[in-house]
């Protein structure tokens, strides 16, 4: 199957195991990397998955992209252009729709799987738009509230499942941030835990192989 030209660009890995319905996971990479990066993950996870790499909308100079801009200031420190990460909150959402119906997905299967800020926005759409996302698996990223949808807090998420992992000495993410996600996730009523490795940002082999093994039971 060819690569459909869609509003964001991407890349595909058809299922090897084909069923009636086909699940569907998305990738969304960090700040400055692209859609080949968490591409890697692709020939090692469930063989029925038809996946979907993103490139996020914002090209950065020499090269890589951005979901939204981080701003570097000496008052401030670093800070997120929120305003175009709620933009790219709903670029996310309507491409999902768009691919769904491009490539004859199962609406009722799909997985968000992001890193860094490739999470912080999986998070807002999955909080934001819950009756699209099943699973969402959250590497070394963290919860911003400021681009959730408004009343989002109202949604219904009984059907939201969430991984969460984080290296307990990365130097991009602090650990604390990535700590209060459950926490704030509780208050919504969706149960989840931390799972910390010992490791920057980055993902462990061990962090890789928990995730895959969590997927198996939610897919």
């Amino acid at each position: 199957m060819e690569t459909k030209t869609l509003s964001l660009h991407h890349i595909i890995k058809e299922p090897t195991i084909k069923k009636d319905k086909t699940p569907v996971l998305f990738m969304f990479h960090g700040y400055g990397s692209d859609e080949n990066d968490l591409f890697s993950f692709a020939p090692e996870l469930q063989d029925e998955l038809f996946i979907v790499s993103v490139r996020a909308p914002y090209p950065m100079q020499p090269y890589g992209n951005a979901w939204y801009a981080i701003y570097f200031d000496a008052a401030q420190g670093k800070f997120s252009d929120d305003t175009q990460a709620i933009e790219s909150r709903d670029k996310i959402a309507n491409f999902i729709d768009e691919a769904i119906v491009a490539y004859d997905l199962d609406a009722d299967n799909v997985t968000l799987l992001g890193f860094s800020q490739g999470t912080i926005l999986s998070y807002a759409v999955a909080l934001s738009y819950p009756e699209k996302i099943k699973n969402v698996v959250a590497l070394s990223g963290y919860l911003n509230e400021d681009i959730l949808k408004e009343n989002y807090d109202r949604n219904d998420f009984s059907k939201l499942n969430l991984y969460c992992s984080h290296g307990s000495v990365d130097q991009v993410i602090p650990i604390d941030w990535a700590r209060k996600a459950p926490l704030k996730l509780a208050e919504l009523g969706i149960q989840t835990t931390l799972n910390e490795f010992p490791v920057g940002h980055g993902v462990a082999p061990q962090n890789f192989y928990q995730f895959k093994d969590w997927l198996s039971k939610h897919l």
